[in-house]
C-alpha cells in the first residue's frame, strides 16, 4: 500500500482537495506557462492542480501546441488568461501554493506579488516567440524548450511528490 508524504485525507474529504494548486506566469501565456501547465497535470496531478497566466496575454502559440501534440499533449483547446485577472479573483489567488515564472529575467521582475502565496519561485526559459529562421528551425527550438520545461518539472516532481515506494 502506498501512502503519500502531504497530509493523510478524511474519508469524506475528495482528493481534490489535497491538491496544491500552482500558478505558472510567463508574458503572454501563450507557450512556456501552457505547457508547464499541461506537464504539471500530467507528471505530478496527483499532488498538485497547475494553471496559467500571462503579463500579457496573447494567443496560443501554435508550435508551442504543434510540440505538445507531437508528445501526446494537447493543449489547443486552453485560453491565454491575464495574470491580473487571476489576481482580482479573489479568494481562487489566495489558494495558490506556488507562483512560478517560467520567462526569462526581464518578464519574471513584472510579476505581481500574490498575498497568501506560499512559494514564489522562478525557472528561466527562452520565449518560443522570440525564435527566428524557418518554421523548421523555430518548431526544433520550441521542442528544445519544450523538452527543459519537461525535465525541470520532472525534476520538481521527483522533489515535491516522493511517495512511498509500492510493495
Amino acid at each position: 500500500m502506498s501512502h503519500s508524504l502531504f497530509t493523510k485525507r478524511s474519508w469524506n474529504e475528495s482528493p481534490d482537495a489535497m491538491k496544491q494548486k500552482v500558478l505558472f506566469i510567463c508574458v503572454h501565456n501563450s507557450a512556456r506557462s501552457q505547457m508547464a501547465e499541461a506537464f504539471l497535470n500530467k507528471i505530478c496531478g496527483d499532488h498538485f492542480e497547475a494553471h496559467s497566466a500571462g503579463l500579457e496575454p496573447g494567443k496560443l502559440n501554435p508550435l508551442a501546441v504543434e510540440a505538445m501534440r507531437e508528445i501526446g499533449i494537447d493543449i489547443s483547446h486552453k485560453q491565454t488568461q491575464s495574470v491580473f485577472d487571476v489576481f482580482k479573483s479573489g479568494p481562487a489567488a489566495a489558494g495558490f501554493a506556488y507562483v512560478i515564472t517560467v520567462c526569462d529575467e526581464s518578464g519574471a521582475e513584472r510579476c505581481p506579488i500574490f498575498p497568501g502565496v506560499t512559494m514564489q519561485l522562478h525557472w528561466s526559459f527562452p520565449d518560443p516567440a522570440a525564435l527566428t529562421g524557418t518554421r523548421e528551425e523555430r518548431l526544433a527550438g520550441t521542442r528544445k524548450i519544450r523538452d527543459q520545461i519537461r525535465a525541470r518539472i520532472e525534476m520538481w516532481c521527483d522533489e515535491m511528490c516522493a511517495v512511498e515506494p509500492a510493495r
